[in-house]
């Protein structure tokens, strides 16, 4: 018995004559010629060896072993329905969902145009997207409430697989009439004893802050904390305090409030953002062309050759 003799117009034959009680009514349902049909018929009998109908003037009867492949037949054809149906979507694109998890400052400057790209080549795939700060988003992959995470490096996250993504200049915010805003650019230390205004301390940024300032020995003067890069420009132009925020987040905002940016000496003020997942081989297909095309768009800008990888700046 060769199941290659099994072919999909017979077995769909099969099942139609089967419904419609006679080869004739079946040749119709199936498109064929009676003749054609009354072959097709009589050589699946041959292959498998067997009888399948009881042939009469007033039409056909299954046999018992043409109740057995009728069963067979259908659940054949039902499974090469779904196979078309599912194979078809990628026919038009792949289609599928990916979460991703996002700090402020990489949906505040490269994350939006970077997925606009990918959404318009994958139009089949949805990106659920959401801003949470640096250590939620590594606790959203952890925990599986995400597939794909965006956060600053520093954060602990030694049991995800991390690449980089795109790198963040910090760079200090001032109201153009403040004694440090006549500066091109400065050392973190010359401006501790100055009044702050930043984020909640569990931000990847506040924490960066405060482990420079406590490094130097030195306590960073908080007088306002916000939720915002926005807030944060915000209460800067109306309270004469400054702030650190990353450069292309901030440029907007300075130029609408006519607030001065002032580049830090230190080289922690450059710092990586990562992507991150929890184990790149079991992603699904949409969430690993997505993490692909963020990895690609890192050396579009030559940030690796300028600036290093995380790994390479820390060697």
């Amino acid at each position: 018995m060769n199941p290659a003799r099994f072919d999909l117009v017979t077995l769909s034959l099969f099942v139609h004559v089967a419904r419609e009680g006679s080869i004739s009514g079946g040749a119709r349902a199936s498109h064929l010629a009676v003749g054609a049909a009354s072959r097709r018929i009589t050589d699946l009998e041959a292959a498998l060896g067997t009888q399948l109908l009881y042939r009469r003037a007033s039409g056909v009867e299954l046999t018992e072993a043409g109740q057995a492949c009728l069963a067979h037949a259908q659940r054949v054809l039902h499974e090469v329905g779904q196979m078309a149906g599912s194979l078809s979507e990628y026919a038009h694109g792949l289609r599928g969902q990916v979460r991703i998890a996002a700090n402020t400052s990489s949906l505040t400057q490269f994350l939006p145009e970077d997925l606009a790209v990918f959404m318009q080549d994958q139009p089949g795939v949805r990106i659920d997207l959401e801003e949470q700060n640096s250590a939620e988003v590594v606790q959203a992959l952890r925990y599986n409430r995400a597939d794909v995470g965006i956060f600053a490096e520093r954060t602990p996250c030694s049991d995800l697989e991390t690449f980089p993504y795109r790198l963040d200049e910090l760079v200090l915010v001032a109201h153009p009439t403040h004694p440090l805003a006549s500066h091109s650019s400065l050392a973190f230390i010359d401006t501790v004893d100055h009044d702050y205004v930043g984020l909640p301390p569990a931000t990847s940024l506040a924490m960066r802050l405060q482990e420079e300032s406590a490094r130097l020995d030195r306590s960073i003067r908080l007088r306002i904390q916000v939720r915002s890069f926005d807030a944060i420009c915000r209460m800067v132009a109306a309270t004469r305090t400054i702030g650190i925020l990353p450069r292309r987040a901030a440029a907007p905002h300075a130029r609408s409030m006519k607030l001065r940016l002032i580049g830090l000496q230190d080289e922690w003020a450059r710092r990586w953002l990562l992507l991150g997942v929890r184990d790149s081989r079991a992603l699904t297909t949409p969430a690993r062309l997505v993490l692909a095309h963020l990895r690609a768009c890192s050396g579009k800008t030559g940030e690796r050759e300028t600036f290093g990888t995380p790994d390479e700046r820390a060697s």
